[in-house]
């Protein structure tokens, strides 16, 4: 994987909402609410940014770099294409599935290490930074661990009378109707919506399961915990996304039934994405603590 993006004099990018980018944006807010006051400060530090939108403003930076042309290598790093048979058997390979290119497992394994290495420029830690906390929320969208039509984009579909592909409708239609639409305010309509989810997780619908979430966390071993929500997410393509499988779903309307099935389950990856970051965050901020310094070698 190429993992150098210094002589990309690329510092900074519009903070533009691409397809999917009020769920990112919703995350990257989410993880901010449970964050330690430590945590908080380094990255506002890093990243330049002292305000409550610190990690909000670049939650879809990684989107917009990989449409640029210095940028374009990174595409991979933001799916996983398991090469299952949704319904019927739902699973990842690492080594079948993560191509040599790379993939979103490897790409968070791999910025997590870059954050983590002090060596390394300021600049590229913070480049590191703006990848971790999107791929984080890439990882826990389903379609982005399939490889059934291009994770969803080749199979097209109705949501409430408009034509669209299955990848866009788990991406986009389905959290914008969960919130009743964002009227061109996705910033506003994430921040409430995060701090309704931060709700629900400190003493609502995830309370009980937010601790099992983060069973699997380790940032000792960042590709074990990638693969381990990768794995969990790609589980939903064969019992939520794809029940019928791929073709029984072509040409229908996913507004109504299919809508009420889902839309939980969505709000719960959005839900595990935003406390996940938010633990995963900390966790890096509490490795640097304890890296020793170089007196102490």
């Amino acid at each position: 994987m190429r993992i150098s993006l210094l002589t990309l004099g690329v510092t900074a990018l519009p903070g533009v909402v691409a397809w999917g980018g009020f769920g990112h944006i919703t995350v990257a807010y989410l993880a901010s609410n449970f964050v330690s006051n430590e945590t908080t400060a380094f990255f506002q530090g890093l990243l330049r940014n002292d305000t409550e939108h610190y990690l909000a403003g670049v939650a879809t930076w990684a989107d917009s770099l990989r449409y640029t042309r210095w940028g374009r290598f990174t595409g991979p790093f933001h799916f996983i294409d398991a090469k299952d048979s949704p319904p019927t058997y739902c699973g990842i390979d690492y080594e079948r599935d993560c191509k040599k290119e790379g993939c979103v497992v490897s790409a968070l394994h791999n910025y997590t290490t870059r954050l983590l290495d002090t060596e390394l420029h300021v600049s590229e830690r913070a480049m590191a930074a703006k990848f971790v906390v999107h791929f984080v929320g890439d990882i826990h969208q389903p379609l982005h661990t399939e490889d059934v039509a291009r994770g969803g984009n080749g199979i097209h579909v109705l949501f409430d009378g408009r034509n669209f592909n299955l990848h866009h409708v788990w991406d986009t239609s389905i959290p914008e109707k969960l919130v009743g639409g964002i009227h061109r305010k996705p910033y506003e309509a994430a921040k409430r919506w995060a701090d309704v989810l931060t709700t629900e997780i400190n003493e609502g619908k995830f309370l009980s399961a937010k601790d099992e979430w983060l069973k699997a966390t380790n940032v000792s071993d960042p590709r074990s915990t990638a693969l381990s929500w990768a794995t969990e997410s790609n589980a939903v393509v064969c019992t939520t996304v794809l029940p019928q499988g791929p073709d029984a779903i072509v040409g229908q309307e996913l507004g109504s039934k299919y809508y009420e099935a889902a839309a939980p389950v969505v709000e719960a990856q959005i839900a595990k994405a935003g406390y996940r970051l938010a633990a995963w965050m900390d966790l890096i901020v509490s490795s640097l603590r304890n890296q020793p310094s170089p007196g102490d070698l």
